[in-house]
């Protein structure tokens, strides 16, 4: 089948100055479910992101490690690849914004829009920090809010009451870089006048571009009027020099949104590709007889402005095209509150990886998603039921019922007609309502939709029992016909799964012997030859859940986390990851009396060892005044075993015990540090003996 529509999509560039987290995952997941889908659906979809390399975070995060940006930004931009790989993200391209493509993106269109009127310069009063010698990002600044009077608000806006404002509006001000009170500084900014597009930018909201809900909040800012946007900050910063004005770099949101183009041209250069294609103005595709493109952006909700209001005016103040959508999600909450690095629930990609099966997580949230901005819940207990039940207890099960006779009784070969092909149409009918739930991104209504048709399966199985029938004499050919029925009912099913299961879709390709396509569905696979059906998928045990959020409690000790309310897959520079006087967003607050419960103890490491197969882990052998304490601690990148010995430390002694991949931990030693190699175990005065309480 000839393709029908050529697709650009992309999702929001993540930071490069901290790993991907489940929160991210939420857009990157529901991105390539979507790409995929239309890839299924015989239609042209190039994926493409990159890193989001620029920005005064970076900066310091590289001068804090001793390190150069660039040397920081490869080492996280590689973590980034090999994370989505495993989640098995498809990505036609994965790119940077620290590249030759995008500085030249990023100066040709800021000169297009400054011939053409649209960039201005003026001075205005910045918040800086006479300690560190620099003006501060907004997100470097904290302090009282100013509409609300809530303290340790961010300098741009106040996450208790919503409002946004002037970083020299915020009271109480405090430097988030050394901890003095900024001052105020005249500096001359360059500003892209957003106002010289307001009527283009209503008339482009009111076509649909963006969904209802977006648009309805987007009014307030137009109902304010639309501000002009500073889109330059001083040296030293981390970014590209603005081509006119030495000393001024492009603000990180200037060229972010630019990589999309920059990591579509380096694809369509090496794959040769016409870029123009997908990017020149909307009425160049119907007025010229160029091919019709569309362009899509996946996002989380808190970005939308940058992508709804700004982008767009950027993109057709500079002659390119606007998107054809652009698709807001929610925030990811896990147990019904907000990631947590205490309750182990801030879970990394990679902790995530070293425990369970990606696609696990990729059908989870695939049955949690629609079309809106509403947040999503990872319930830890429904996650692993309803993989068990659907996956495994429903569509697994049909093949691993059916195949077995085939392989056995009938050497490998399916019969030659199905026992009831209006059961196999009524499925493929179904179809067309799946793909239409898929299209508009209604993920949960499709597989509310797919497991509906694998009940119907089911039932027909359980009806048939060719279990039973092939224990009667001369009944062997309809038990043929029942199982072939089945695996052809697997097969339709997995097609409609392939966007969401590609793993196992590509083992159920194999052991079908068959490729998976939409265009074909209509036709049952009949006196057609199968391989031995391995399995494909297994049970997530209570046990691989426990081992996760443990190791997720492991692996952030000490360590300063990006922001874990953006759900999306943008944590913003402007976040203060890595600065360590910045508020922990992710905290858990308790009450004094639950801090009382805690008995800290003073303990002798009596012996210390590798653990085989752990990355930061070190068994520790506690001497508790005379009871010997089993406990693993997550500090193998800053000691060695030998150093330990015979060193006291304090516990958390009356800590539950709990079992891990690696035997049972009965306690918790305390640490403090940025991480790495710069993590210490408290080591109180060595005149302390062991047991003693900490006062």
């Amino acid at each position: 089948m000839t393709a029908t529509r050529q697709i650009l999509v992309t999702s929001a560039l993540p930071y490069a100055n901290g790993p991907i987290h489940l929160g991210h995952l939420v857009e990157y997941i529901q991105t390539d479910i979507w790409a995929r889908f239309q890839r299924l659906r015989d239609n042209t979809c190039y994926y493409v992101c990159a890193d989001d390399a620029h920005g005064t975070p970076i900066m310091l995060r590289a001068r804090q490690d001793g390190i150069t940006p660039e040397e920081l930004i490869a080492a996280t931009q590689k973590e980034h690849e090999a994370d989505f790989a495993d989640f098995l993200i498809d990505f036609d391209n994965y790119y940077s914004t620290h590249s030759d493509e995008n500085r030249e993106f990023a100066s040709s269109i800021y000169l297009k829009l400054r011939d053409e009127g649209h960039i201005h310069t003026r001075t205005i009063k910045q918040a800086y920090d006479p300690e560190a010698e620099m003006f501060l990002p907004d997100r470097f600044i904290k302090g009282t809010c100013p509409k609300c009077g809530a303290d340790d608000q961010y300098g741009d806006n106040c996450e208790v009451c919503g409002a946004t404002y002037d970083p020299t509006e915020l009271k109480n001000p405090v430097s988030a870089v050394s901890g003095a009170t900024p001052i105020e500084k005249d500096s001359e900014q360059y500003f892209f006048k957003l106002s010289d597009f307001s009527d283009m930018l209503q008339q482009w909201l009111k076509e649909g571009h963006v969904q209802k809900e977006v648009a309805n909040k987007l009014d307030e800012w137009f109902e304010e009027g639309l501000k002009d946007w500073d889109i330059s900050r001083n040296a030293p910063y981390w970014g590209f020099e603005i081509p006119d004005a030495p000393g001024k770099y492009f603000y990180v949101w200037m060229d972010a949104p630019m990589g999309y183009m920059a990591s579509f041209k380096n694809f369509c250069d090496r794959e040769g590709v016409n870029f123009d294609d997908y990017w020149r103005p909307d009425d160049q595709d119907n007025n010229k007889g160029n091919i019709k493109t569309e362009l899509y952006h996946f996002i989380g909700k808190d970005i939308a402005r940058f992508h709804t209001l700004f982008w767009p005016a950027v993109l057709d103040g500079a002659g390119y095209r606007k998107p054809s959508g652009v698709f807001c999600h929610g925030f990811l909450t896990v147990n019904g509150q907000k990631m947590s690095k205490s309750r182990g629930t801030f879970i990394k990609a990679r902790t995530y990886l070293e425990n369970l099966n990606p696609e696990y997580l990729r059908y989870y949230y695939t049955a949690k998603l629609s079309s809106g901005v509403d947040d999503i819940d990872l319930n830890l207990e429904d996650f692993m039921q309803r993989v068990n039940s659907d996956l495994v207890g429903k569509v697994v099960n049909i093949a691993s019922r059916c195949a077995g006779f085939i392989t056995k009784k009938f050497d490998k070969q399916l019969s030659a007609e199905l026992p009831e092909p209006e059961l196999y149409d009524e499925i493929v009918a179904a179809g067309e309502q799946i793909a239409d739930h898929f299209e508009k991104r209604e993920y949960n209504k499709a597989v509310r939709e797919i497991m509906a048709q694998a009940d119907k399966a089911n039932v027909y199985i359980d009806e048939n029992k060719p279990w039973v029938l092939i224990k009667e004499e001369g009944r062997e050919d309809e038990v043929q016909q029942i199982c072939t029925q089945g695996l052809n009912m697997f097969r339709l099913l997995m097609t409609y799964l392939k966007p969401i299961l590609p793993a196992t879709a590509e083992k159920s390709e194999a052991f079908l012997n068959t490729e998976f396509k939409w265009s074909n569905i209509d036709q049952p696979l009949l006196s057609h030859g199968i391989n031995k059906f391995k399995p494909l998928l297994t049970r997530i045990e209570k046990e691989q859940i426990e081992a996760m959020t443990h190791d997720s409690v492991e692996n952030t000790a000490g360590e300063s986390q990006p922001d874990a309310k953006n759900g999306n897959g943008k944590t913003r520079p402007e976040a203060a990851g890595g600065s360590p006087l910045a508020k922990d967003p992710i905290a858990d607050e308790i009450s004094f009396d639950e801090f009382a419960k805690i008995d800290l103890r003073i303990a002798r490491i009596v012996k210390a060892e590798h653990v085989e197969g752990a990355d930061k882990l070190l068994q520790l052998t506690l001497d508790l005044d005379g009871v010997t304490k089993n406990v693993f601690a997550g500090i193998k990148s800053a000691y060695d075993p030998e150093d330990l010995e015979g060193k006291l430390t304090v516990m958390v002694a009356n800590l539950a015990p709990r079992k891990m991949r690696f035997g049972m931990s009965e306690g918790m030693v305390l640490a403090a540090g940025p991480g790495g190699k710069d993590l210490f175990i408290l080591n109180p005065d060595d005149g302390a003996l062991p047991g003693m309480k900490v006062k």
